[in-house]
C-alpha cells in the first residue's frame, strides 16, 4: 500500500534537498543522466545516487531507464512543477537578496496583465530602467486572477492591471490611464479609409474573434448580435499578438481590442482604428498597490508609473 500524501510530505521537508530538485529538472530536460551530471558539475554516480534518494523518499519510479537514456514516468511529471517553482524561487530570492543587501536601490516584483503590459509597461519600463539604474525589476505577465493568486501568496509587489472587480484586502487600485475598445484593422483595409463606419460596414468585414471568454470576444459577441447577417469568421483564434497582428494584416481582417493594447502599433501606423459612430468604454488601466508596508522600490516605481501615464 502507498503511504498517503502527508506521510509523503513530510518525508519531503525533512530528508529532501534543493539538490534532489535540481536533478530532477535537469534528467527531465536533457533527458541522459552523463548531460545531466555535466550540467549540474557532479559525476554520474552521484546523480544517480540523489534520483535513488528522492524516488525512495516518494516510493516511487520518476524516470524509465531506456538505450538512449532517461524519461519522466507519470509521477516524474507530476512532481516536475513543483521542483521548477521552488527553484525558479529560489533564484529569485538569491538575486533578491543580493540586489538588496549590495549597491542597489532595491528589487520590485511586478505582474503585468495583458493589457497593463502593453497599455502601460511596455512604453515605461525601459526610461525607468534607464532612469533608476540601482532598482531591480523582476517583470512577469500574467492574466488577472493569476496575478491576484500571486498577491495572496506575497509572492508580488506591484500590479499592472485593469480595474479588478473586487480588489483584495490589504490592497488599492490606482487608476492611470483610460481606456476603450476599438475595432482594429491594417492600414490599407478599405474600412480605415472612411470617415464613419457603420453597423451594416462591420457586418460586411471578415472578423478575427478574440479567444472565448475574452472581454474582447465578449465585446464582439455583442456588437455581432446586432449585424442583419452573420459575419464571415477567420477560424484562427490565438492569444499570441504577433501572430494576431499578421494575421489582420496580411487577410485583410478586423478585430475587437483594448486600445492600450495596440496603442504603440496605431502610433507607429502598423494598425489603425475604424472611426465608430459609438465609443466602447473600458475600465481603466492602473497599479494594485499594498496600502501599507510598500517597499522604497516599489514606491519608485509607482511614481514613475504616475509620471509616465499622465
Amino acid at each position: 500500500m502507498h503511504p498517503p500524501a502527508s506521510v509523503l510530505l513530510n518525508r519531503l521537508l525533512a530528508r529532501a534537498r534543493f539538490r534532489h530538485l535540481q536533478v530532477l529538472l535537469q534528467l527531465a530536460e536533457l533527458g541522459s543522466v552523463r548531460r545531466a551530471a555535466e550540467a549540474i558539475g557532479m559525476t554520474q554516480p552521484g546523480v544517480t545516487q540523489l534520483l535513488a534518494e528522492l524516488e525512495r523518499l516518494l516510493e516511487t519510479p520518476l524516470f524509465q531507464r531506456h538505450a538512449r537514456g532517461v524519461r519522466l514516468t507519470p509521477a516524474g511529471a507530476d512532481v516536475l512543477p513543483m521542483a521548477r517553482q521552488m527553484i525558479l524561487s529560489l533564484s529569485a530570492s538569491a538575486e533578491a537578496v543580493a540586489a538588496r543587501t549590495g549597491q542597489g536601490e532595491g528589487v520590485v516584483r511586478v505582474v503585468g496583465t495583458t493589457a497593463g503590459v502593453n497599455g502601460l509597461l511596455v512604453q515605461a519600463i525601459a526610461g525607468f530602467a534607464a532612469a533608476h539604474p540601482g532598482v531591480q525589476v523582476h517583470l512577469q505577465q500574467a492574466e488577472i486572477d493569476d496575478s491576484l493568486m500571486s498577491l495572496s501568496r506575497g509572492a508580488v509587489d506591484l500590479v499592472v492591471c485593469r480595474s479588478p472587480a473586487v480588489v483584495p484586502e490589504g490592497w488599492a487600485f490606482h487608476a492611470l490611464r483610460d481606456d476603450e475598445f476599438i475595432v482594429a484593422c491594417g492600414p490599407a483595409h478599405p474600412l480605415a479609409r472612411k470617415r464613419r463606419v457603420t453597423l451594416k460596414d462591420l457586418a460586411g468585414a471578415r472578423w478575427l474573434p478574440a479567444p472565448a471568454a475574452s472581454m474582447a470576444r465578449k465585446r464582439f459577441d455583442a456588437m455581432a448580435a446586432q449585424f442583419p447577417q452573420p459575419p464571415e469568421l477567420c477560424q484562427v483564434i490565438t492569444r499570441i499578438p504577433s501572430a494576431t497582428w499578421a494575421l489582420v494584416r496580411e487577410l485583410d481582417l478586423v478585430t475587437v481590442v483594448p486600445r492600450s493594447v495596440v496603442r504603440h502599433m496605431l502610433a507607429s501606423q502598423g494598425l489603425a482604428a475604424l472611426r465608430l459612430a459609438e465609443p466602447m468604454p473600458l475600465p481603466p488601466l492602473g497599479m494594485l498597490l499594498p496600502t501599507e508596508g510598500m517597499g522604497r522600490a516599489t514606491q519608485v516605481l509607482a511614481d514613475w508609473l504616475r509620471g509616465h501615464a499622465g
